[in-house]
């Protein structure tokens, strides 16, 4: 059901792989609720992703970027400013990838190499986005940035690995411009701590699916879905919350505020009679 929350606003959302990703569930919803919106993602994301598919079915246009080069950023948003003749509304950073983990390195052995790259990709993005929209003066008055983390920002998970690391860059990030963006241009800035969600980039990471069941037993509400974050991302753009800025905002089920639940110590329980 549409509530025609985002009728009139425009933006773009970084990150739609394909129909598993968290931003390409937030695209539909946007467009649903009246929203246009341009799509970017990595050059090489787009040739084995289904991005073009999801450009036809909400009549957009897809634009390549490396959001870790700011020309490419740049690029976006001098085409989606032209595109839509003026200034947008909200933006969703989606971003994320850590060669250690697709690489099986282990938090006491990373390749600092890789561990820049990680930090690059999955949060200097961010910085480089908001920057670029500052600069610009790309966004209209009262407008929403979201970008989307992991409870592993503020507790370490097994297997999560450098990317705990960059998502905590991130939420820094999220504080740190968002006081800035919001004083200045009355912008708001927030993160999501979505829970695990089977994504192509969750898929990679070493013990996942162990992971899900695990915080699906400890969430009093089980695990939030990739189509409910994107619900929650759309309240984020509309005008329903706009004094909610430089928060970290858990979509977890319930999880950030668990110790042990009785499904999970269940289950625990049963560990001890196996033979």
């Amino acid at each position: 059901m549409s509530h025609n929350l985002l009728k009139g606003k425009k933006g773009i959302i970084f990150g739609a792989l394909n129909n598993k990703s968290i931003a390409w569930q937030v695209a539909e919803k946007a467009y649903a609720e009246g929203a246009e919106f341009t799509l970017s993602n990595a050059p090489a994301a787009l040739r084995f992703g289904d991005t073009g598919k999801l450009a036809e079915q909400c009549k957009t246009i897809v634009i390549p970027a490396d959001a870790t080069k700011l020309e490419d950023i740049e690029e976006v948003f001098d085409r989606t400013l032209e595109h839509f003749g003026g200034k947008i509304d909200f933006i969703l950073h989606s971003i994320g990838m850590s060669p250690n983990v697709r690489k099986k390195r282990p938090y006491n052995d990373l390749d600092y190499n890789y561990f820049l790259q990680t930090l690059d990709i999955s949060a200097l993005s961010f910085h480089k986005i908001l920057q670029t929209a500052f600069k610009k003066d790309a966004i209209n008055e009262w407008g929403s940035v979201v970008a989307l983390t992991y409870v592993a920002a503020q507790r370490t998970l097994y297997g999560y690995n450098d990317m705990a690391d960059a998502k905590a860059l991130l939420e820094s990030i999220a504080r740190s411009f968002g006081y800035i963006y919001g004083r200045e241009k009355n912008v708001r800035v927030n993160t999501i701590s979505q829970s695990p969600t089977m994504t192509t980039a969750g898929g990679g990471i070493k013990g996942f699916d162990s992971l899900m069941d695990f915080s699906e037993r400890m969430s009093p509400l089980g695990n939030a879905t990739a189509e409910e974050c994107a619900n929650y991302c759309v309240t984020l753009f509309s005008d329903l919350t706009r004094k909610v800025t430089m928060q970290n905002l858990f979509h977890d089920g319930g999880f950030s505020s668990m110790g042990m639940s009785l499904r999970a110590m269940t289950q625990y329980d049963k560990s001890f009679n196996c033979d």
